[in-house]
């Protein structure tokens, strides 16, 4: 099986849990959206070259604030008071950080805990939205999708100048544009199909960028770390952080534009 295929074939199989969860929600979106956040953490020590017990600790401070986020959930404060969400998630994310950051000795593990929680913290919040979480959801997650793919093909068969060559030998500006137009066309079909608000209709290629820049930060992450892959787990992939890195500032600023009202 070549590279191609073996991408292929984990990428579909990603895709088909993702959005099985996805359309369950409730308790089964939660439990994925918490498995790939703990994941996560536990790639950001490894990078970070964290020993055996801070590992689990940063597993575990995840893993209670992902069941924070679900206890918040219970109590309406999703849908009914973003504002106190918010509050209550920022408090517990940014006690659990610096307690993290002190018991190792290790501020980059305190960061990594708000890396891998706040994104997942988010997809929880935009999918119980009531109304159209579902939809919104699935928009936010397939605008990242489309980046991807079209930001891959669009590179391979154009290629060009590079995007940023000290960070990501190959990305290019062709793979950006490419990315750009495919969110763009993807993010507008869903808006319609959905009946998303009108922002929704616009907001694809803009947000690409900032997938794009999440790419390009876990990039960054990966050579200061010397390492190809944040993780092996997913073949022809690399890791978890590998695939969701667009994902983390996408979600988040769907999630903010969402309890402005914006969305």
């Amino acid at each position: 099986m070549t590279e191609l295929h073996q991408r292929i074939l984990t990428g579909v199989v990603m895709i088909v849990a993702a959005l099985g969860a996805l359309w369950l929600g409730g308790a089964a979106f939660w439990g994925l959206v918490s498995l790939l956040a703990v994941m996560m953490m536990i790639e950001w020590a490894q990078m970070a070259k964290a020993v055996r017990w801070q590992i689990w600790l940063s597993a575990a401070l995840a893993a209670g604030l992902m069941a924070a986020a679900w206890s918040f959930t219970d109590e309406g404060l999703v849908s009914s008071f973003p504002d106190r969400l918010i509050a209550q998630m920022a408090d517990l994310a940014g006690i659990s950080a610096i307690l993290l950051a002190v018991i190792s000795f290790r501020a980059r593990l305190g960061v990594g805990l708000l890396y891998a929680v706040f994104p997942a913290v988010a997809l929880v919040f935009i999918r119980q939205q009531p109304g159209q979480g579902l939809m919104l959801a699935l928009w936010t997650l397939m605008i990242v999708w489309a980046t991807d793919i079209g930001a891959y093909f669009a590179g391979r068969a154009i290629g060009g100048p590079k995007l940023a060559p000290g960070l990501s030998p190959n990305k290019t500006w062709a793979g950006l544009i490419g990315g750009m137009a495919s969110a763009g066309l993807v993010g507008a079909a869903i808006s319609s199909a959905g009946g998303l608000p009108v922002l929704c209709w616009v907001a694809g290629a803009p947000l690409a960028v900032a997938a794009q820049i999440g790419d390009l930060f876990e990039s960054w992450l990966k050579r200061r770390s010397g390492v190809k892959d944040s993780g092996s787990l997913l073949p022809g992939h690399g890791g978890v952080m590998d695939r969701l890195d667009g994902v983390v500032p996408v979600a988040m600023l769907v999630a903010a534009a969402v309890a402005v009202g914006m969305l």
